[in-house]
């Protein structure tokens, strides 16, 4: 998928669905509830408390790209070490999360033309982050930073496309595409961890719906 697409992709839908400890047998069913609810953005992350983290992940990159083509635009998320960024692009992935900056992965993402999305907190490290190469800049935890200190950071840096993640739900998601961030990730409030259990995937499409009803 050509990089250009992708970050269009993230501009137009806005929301990144982030698929944490779901398990490899039920992954079709669960993309195809985020899908039929319209959100075609997916995450896989890494859990590095899995020992074999890697080849979980990046097994879900493969069957998630080779069922559903390009219905679907993939991700890896909780990425950390170049090494993990070259397995997850080489598996699929177009498009490269991290909770924090680190300048050697995204100048890798970027070497491999993919796009770069790391955490950053502070105006400092925003900047770093998106002088290294950055794509978009991942504000994690949304929630907890609440909406006037993210309102307050993002005023001097406008021209810097920022991505909302955590704490983020049905009811506040239009609250904070209002004060100007490009795109969300979801996981818990969207990828609900009761309705796969029960197998009830279309309480995950009703919910996915509940997001995009807001997109305009």
């Amino acid at each position: 998928m050509n990089k250009q697409a992708v970050i269009k992709k993230i501009f137009d839908n806005k929301i990144i669905a982030i698929i944490r400890g779901v398990d490899r047998s039920l992954i079709i069913d669960v993309v195809n509830a985020l899908v039929n609810g319209g959100i075609t953005l997916l995450e896989f992350t890494f859990d590095h408390v899995n020992e074999n983290y890697v080849e979980d992940t990046i097994s879900k990159i493969k069957l998630c790209k080779k069922y559903f083509g390009d219905k679907v635009y993939v991700g890896a998320g909780t990425v950390l070490s170049v090494e993990e960024v070259e397995k997850a692009i080489d598996s699929g992935a177009e498009f490269i999360i991290s909770p924090n900056v680190n300048v050697e992965v995204i100048k890798t993402t970027n070497q491999l033309n993919k796009v770069s999305i790391p955490g950053a907190l502070t105006p400092t490290e925003v900047v770093t982050a998106y002088e290294a190469g950055a794509d978009f800049i991942k504000l994690f935890p949304a929630g907890e930073l609440g909406k006037n200190y993210i309102k307050a950071l993002m005023s001097p840096l406008k021209h810097i496309p920022f991505l909302a993640v955590g704490g983020i739900a049905p009811y506040n998601f239009k609250n904070f595409l209002e004060i100007g961030v490009a795109g969300v990730g979801v996981g818990g409030e969207l990828v609900l961890k009761s309705a796969i259990k029960e197998k009830k995937y279309d309480e995950i499409t009703r919910t996915a719906y509940k997001f995009t009803k807001n997109i305009t």
